[in-house]
């Protein structure tokens, strides 16, 4: 983990790769408790008998929006900004959902700090490319371009 000490520190680190998380399980609990909170109950996620039959995947799958839901979490792992008021989430660019997560599939991030900018109002921005990986699969679930505010 990158652990930086206030803003200043911050902006030097553009360009930084920070490398991979550990493995996150994606199980069909977890898929289930996000269709809960969203009501997104598409069969290709929930109904795993009807997904054995007729689903291109032979199994369930996790939205694409929890996907990239665990992003959060999973960054923490490898940075941590101290000597700032808060940080937030700010948006994401150029989001694609690449590759399917299979029930039971274990995922992992890999980021890379694309960009460190000041605002006018103070905070700088923090722009990193995000890359969701699948255990086993060579193509990512998910790759964006993720954009924080730091504030002092």
């Amino acid at each position: 983990m990158l652990v930086v000490n206030g803003l200043d520190e911050l902006r030097a680190q553009s360009g930084k790769d920070l490398g991979r998380t550990d493995w996150v399980t994606v199980d069909q609990a977890r898929i289930n408790a996000f269709a809960e909170a969203t009501g997104d109950h598409q069969w290709i996620h929930v109904d795993e008998a009807r997904c054995r039959r007729e689903s291109p995947y032979g199994q369930t799958i996790a939205h694409g929006f929890l996907t990239i839901s665990l992003l959060p979490m999973l960054a923490q792992q490898l940075l941590e900004i101290q000597g700032v008021s808060a940080r937030i989430n700010y948006g994401l660019n150029k989001l694609r959902f690449t590759g399917p997560v299979p029930a039971g599939a274990r995922v992992r991030l890999h980021q890379v700090i694309k960009d460190v900018s000041d605002r006018d109002d103070g905070s700088v921005q923090l722009t990193a490319d995000v890359t969701i990986e699948v255990e086993g699969q060579d193509k990512p679930a998910c790759i964006a371009e993720s954009v924080s505010l730091c504030l002092p």
